[in-house]
């Protein structure tokens, strides 16, 4: 008996990135139509299918590879799609990739063989490492090579190519030179791509069974929207997580609506599910289109809107800028960019306990954090080597943002400065990290930061006035006269000279402080404190001042040391001391 169940096809996600000018679109346009022409397909809807490149999404469809069959098992499919998430414009570049970034398989880098490696290509480079396992090279605009010298300038870049990319993750990986639309943007279409059936080889062959999970809640992006009449409202999109059925009920978070799916599509037909890693139309009921053109749809309160945020943090290495506390960057967390106010912190370890961290350990790390822990406030994130020389000291920082974000918890951050130069060569990513607290209250200096244990460490020096008596010296220059003294009543301090002894409380209006010696004065702390004192010429007459002037070397005043340390959100402002 044959068997009748529908045809089943694999979706492989192929982001496409490179330099705004390096020809990304032509070549997702190149590969599709090619595809669709070369007799893949046989059905008369396959040169129109998923080819929607203005929206950065395009798709061909192959014959399942041989060594797919094997690796599919029990799945059994028929045919592999390929969606292409042709990357437009930088900005949005970021927001694309990191919010598909657990859906993208494999990545091709469009390198311009003319120009090789530009600021932009780094930076796709960069977030290509940080997103996705696999990639391929493409060098394109071959055609513009002169013909004698073509290919000595492949092999060269080519080999440029290889030796860059020898440090990263990708090392090894695939390169290959084609020329998407020779001519240029304006040539006739008559002019045919070249190297395009090659590429589509080596695409079918770096092609693996992507892992997919349809466990946990779904998150989709969604990239268009449009109402049917009578129908209700189709969004389209890419399935980030767990998945969908019909009769499901999702939630809009942008407009705080939820709505029931009516009906799914993959592919241009019907389904009843689909799940992570799928391109999907879903009809829902009915909401204004306008309202969402871009953005995400959830299992219904799956996502936060978050108004602060703990990360783990790393900075990128080819940052050149400092990252400073309190500075300003563009973070991109779930499918937004918005600006947020940085603070960094490292934990605050006592002296035995190692303070380095292997990229290992640092990885372990990024997934953790506790709020019982001891932090330490930096004023810039540090870099170099920690002690003991095995990488930088694991850090996080405190994002503020400038308006509520909504994204899944644990997602990628990357923070970035997009307000330089596109056309500089600076590299505009500064850091990534991971999404560890995110705090939904707005009032979360209240209610949440007070719970984050950030110190500051603060030292203090006075001088000692007089003694009162062999346990009470008098100290000023501690404070100053508008200081609340009484929140320092307690705190340890210690004498130049050696003793220690405790605040008992302020002495008169300007400032001046009382210090009570448990052990008592040593004798040579009192010599030196009455020699001090006689000098300021409080007895004797003149000519012994001098006397003793020209006997004794200037007498060093005894200073006093205070050390503690204030708890950053510590809405009581505590002094502590270990």
């Amino acid at each position: 008996m044959a068997d009748s169940s529908p045809p089943k096809t694999l979706n492989f996600n192929v982001g496409v990135l490179g330099h705004v000018d390096s020809g990304k679109t032509s070549l997702a346009r190149a590969l599709s139509s090619t595809a669709s022409t070369a007799a893949f397909d046989k059905n008369p809807q396959s040169k129109e299918r998923g080819i929607t490149l203005d929206l950065g999404f395009s798709a061909f469809t192959v014959p399942l590879p041989e060594h797919l069959k094997e690796s599919c098992g029990e799945k059994q499919y028929d045919s592999l799609q390929f969606t292409l998430v042709d990357c437009p414009g930088h900005a949005s570049l970021i927001r694309t990739i990191i919010g598909g970034a657990q859906i993208i398989d494999l990545m091709m880098l469009v390198v311009d063989v003319v120009k090789g490696m530009q600021t932009q290509t780094a930076e796709c480079l960069l977030i290509g490492q940080l997103t996705c396992s696999r990639m391929i090279v493409i060098l394109n605009k071959t055609d513009l090579l002169p013909t004698d010298k073509r290919q000595a300038a492949i092999d060269k870049m080519t080999k440029r190519m290889h030796k860059t990319l020898e440090n990263t993750r990708f090392k090894g990986c695939p390169i290959i030179a084609v020329a998407a639309k020779p001519g240029g943007p304006e040539a006739p279409e008559t002019d045919e791509p070249h190297g395009i059936t090659e590429l589509i080889n080596l695409l079918k062959a770096q092609a693996f069974l992507p892992h997919r999970d349809p466990s946990g809640s779904l998150l989709m992006a969604v990239d268009h929207c449009f109402s049917i009449r009578g129908q209700g409202t189709v969004i389209t999109g890419t399935v980030l997580q767990g998945s969908l059925s019909v009769n499901d009920t999702v939630e809009i978070p942008a407009l705080k609506v939820t709505r029931k799916v009516k009906s799914v599509q993959m592919f241009r037909k019907p389904v009843s599910s689909a799940m992570q890693g799928d391109r999907v139309g879903v009809c829902v009921t009915q909401f204004d289109p306008k309202l969402l053109e871009r953005g995400v749809v959830c299992t219904p309160g799956s996502l936060q809107t978050i108004y602060a945020a703990v990360i783990s943090v790393q900075k990128i290495e080819y940052y050149r800028g400092a990252l400073a506390s309190r500075a300003k960057f563009h973070i991109t967390v779930g499918h937004e960019t918005v600006m947020a106010r940085i603070s960094f912190f490292n934990r605050a370890l006592p002296d035995n306990e190692n303070r380095d961290c292997s990229p290992t350990c640092q990885e372990q790390n990024a997934k953790s954090f506790s709020f019982d822990w001891e932090f330490h406030h930096l004023d810039e994130y540090l870099t170099g080597q920690a002690e003991g020389g095995r990488g930088e000291p694991q850090q996080w920082a405190l994002l503020e943002f400038e308006r509520p974000v909504t994204c899944p918890p644990l997602c990628l951050v990357i923070g970035s400065r997009l307000d330089s130069d596109i056309h500089g060569s600076a590299c505009r990513l500064a850091f990534h990290g991971k999404l560890l607290e995110g705090f939904e209250d707005k009032n979360y200096t209240e209610t949440a930061l007070p719970r984050l244990k950030i110190s500051k460490d603060k030292e203090k020096e006075g001088a000692v006035e007089r003694v009162t008596d062999d346990y009470t010296v008098i100290g000023r220059n501690l404070f100053k006269k508008e200081t609340n003294l009484q929140l320092f009543v307690g705190l340890k301090v210690t004498l130049s000279t050696g003793e220690t002894g405790s605040i008992e409380g302020g002495f008169g209006q300007s400032g001046k402080i009382k210090i009570r010696i448990p052990e008592g004065l040593k004798d040579e702390t009192k010599q030196l404190l009455s020699s001090s004192s006689k000098k300021k010429g409080k007895g004797g007459a003149k000519n012994e001042s001098s006397k003793s002037e020209e006997t004794k070397p200037d007498a060093q005043p005894v200073t006093i040391h205070l050390n503690f340390k204030r708890y950053i959100y510590d809405p009581h402002k505590k002094m502590v001391q270990s």
